[in-house]
């Protein structure tokens, strides 16, 4: 396995124009639609929609926001937006009135690109009520506009000039965008390359949002590799994973409520491999709960789950391998990717050797070049030139990663730090625990109490508190760590990329 840097053209437009050149029959992207298109007919189809926009007025630096599914006609546009030079800010589906309003304000767009309805819900409505407030143009299409290559300006240039803006979910606060460049973008690519080593005969479905940077970056995986990507634009658990296997899946991604219905189906099926070429699934979004690695491996077949890490500061930092072991693709998020840099940082300010937790730094070709919002600048970076993601973690001494917890999701009880991953660990261990999140709640004898938010498993109709005490002391759980509540729902919530929200269930559960 090579830890060499991989070398990228200095362009986005540059890794598909080199795609197109090496293998233009290859088909690229797939939907459930039946439309394909190969690498030469995305890169044509590309530059057909950058025409028909260079006629309406956009070009190199436009402020281009676009609040799009997971589909071709929204790659289409992410390609024709590179070979023009735009600056282009996508914008997660799932996102409404406050979000959208603030990116667009603070990205400055000048256009924003929706379809007029999706999935019951009238996007056009939602940027026609904005755009005159904030100062923009609206385009609501089911069809890009198109228009002839031959009037299109040469391809942007090699220098590095920030073209992305992608933002985190801001599910309570405001969101942050985090300014990228072309190279940046391209390098989410190379832990992927260099440790999972996907080749032109692997088939990797999307459902996850492709406006969330990890689409840039699997693009840029297929693109380089000439790997296959199959979009789903609206994940449904029972029929979605059956087209997925028809499609020849390989590789199967990426969080917690995708691998459920892939179980889901898979059982539903029969004895019969319902993924029979599968290879791996690789989780990225959220840490693993335990268990889930050997369930997956037993279930789909494949080597399991193989971890991944990252932030949309710093896109997929780390990757696991196929050639890892059993215990480090369940314990771990894979080891950094080629040219990234980890420092662990104790919550006294010092280095942590190798085993010891601390915060998780990066440093590497992928970072971010600095916020849309420039006060949020001077506490990102320390004084190395490090980016603090705000992660708690253990750096193995093979190199491998376990995210512990995030910095500020410690429940301070009676002076006491506790971690709510390593309660959520335990009671993911629980029989009638499907999905859990642990929060800490305002307690006016210990200052904080653990809340235990629970979905029950299938079939299974009640749960108590003393059950779970129990479940966890059995474990060998501290006494002070045993959740002091409990709470039962249909759903544990979670964002697009799987993690769970768990400033709205404070909010929820405090009052």
């Amino acid at each position: 396995m090579s830890d060499e840097i991989p070398q990228h053209p200095p362009t986005y437009w540059g890794l598909i124009e080199e795609r197109a050149a090496a293998t233009p029959d290859v088909v690229l992207l797939e939907d459930e639609a039946g439309r394909s298109l190969t690498v030469a007919q995305y890169r044509d189809e590309a530059e057909r929609v950058a025409a028909g926009l260079y006629a309406q007025g956009i070009g190199a630096g436009t402020r281009v926001s676009w609040q799009l599914p997971t589909a071709i006609d929204t790659l289409v546009l992410l390609a024709a937006l590179t070979r023009l030079g735009a600056v282009q800010s996508p914008i997660i589906p799932i996102l409404r009135e406050r979000e959208v309003r603030y990116i667009t304000s603070e990205a400055g767009t000048e256009l924003l690109i929706v379809r007029p309805q999706w999935r019951a819900f009238d996007f056009e409505a939602l940027a026609t009520s904005i755009a005159e407030e904030v100062g923009f143009r609206v385009l609501a299409t089911d069809t890009l506009p198109t228009g002839d290559p031959a009037t299109l300006p040469p391809p942007p240039g090699p220098e590095p000039t920030a073209r992305w803006l992608y933002y985190t979910s801001g599910s309570t606060a405001d969101p942050k965008g985090a300014w990228h460049t072309d190279p940046s973008v391209s390098a989410g690519a190379n832990a992927w390359l260099t440790k999972l080593r996907p080749t032109a005969d692997d088939v990797y479905p999307i459902a996850f949002p492709v406006a969330h940077i990890g689409g840039v970056c699997m693009l840029a995986v297929a693109l380089v590799t000439g790997m296959r990507l199959v979009l789903v634009e609206a994940f449904d658990a029972a029929r979605s994973p059956r087209f997925m296997a028809e499609r020849g899946a390989t590789l199967l991604g990426s969080a917690l409520p995708f691998f459920h219905a892939y179980m889901a189906a898979q059982r539903a099926h029969g004895p019969e491999r319902l993924f029979p070429g599968l290879r791996a699934c690789v989780s990225g979004g959220a840490p693993k709960p335990p268990g889930l690695h050997e369930e997956i491996k037993e279930t789909l077949g494949g080597v399991g789950v193989i971890g991944s890490w990252g932030l949309t500061e710093f896109p997929i930092a780390t990757s696991g391998s196929f050639d890892d072991t059993d215990e480090q693709m369940s314990a771990t998020e894979g080891a950094a990717g080629p040219g990234i840099e980890i420092r662990v940082v104790g919550l006294d300010g010092l280095d942590q050797p190798p085993g010891e937790e601390g915060e998780l730094r990066l440093r590497g070709p992928q970072m971010f070049l600095g916020y849309a919002n420039p006060a949020l600048d001077a506490d990102a970076l320390d004084e190395q030139g490090f980016f603090h993601t705000g992660d708690l973690g253990i750096v193995a001494p093979t190199g491998h990663v376990t995210i512990t917890g995030r910095v500020k999701d410690i429940i301070i009880r009676n002076a006491e730090n506790i971690a709510a991953s390593e309660i959520e660990d335990a009671l993911h261990l629980h029989p009638a625990v499907a999905d859990v999140a642990v929060i800490g709640l305002p307690d006016p004898r210990t200052g904080e109490r653990a809340c235990a938010v629970v979905k029950l498993a299938d079939g299974v109709t009640t749960l108590s508190l003393a059950d779970l005490a129990e479940h966890c002391r059995a474990l060998g759980l501290a006494k002070q760590k045993v959740p002091e509540q409990l709470e039962i729902v249909d759903e544990v919530p979670r964002n697009a990329m799987g993690k769970i929200e768990k400033p709205a269930l404070r909010k929820r559960y405090s009052t």
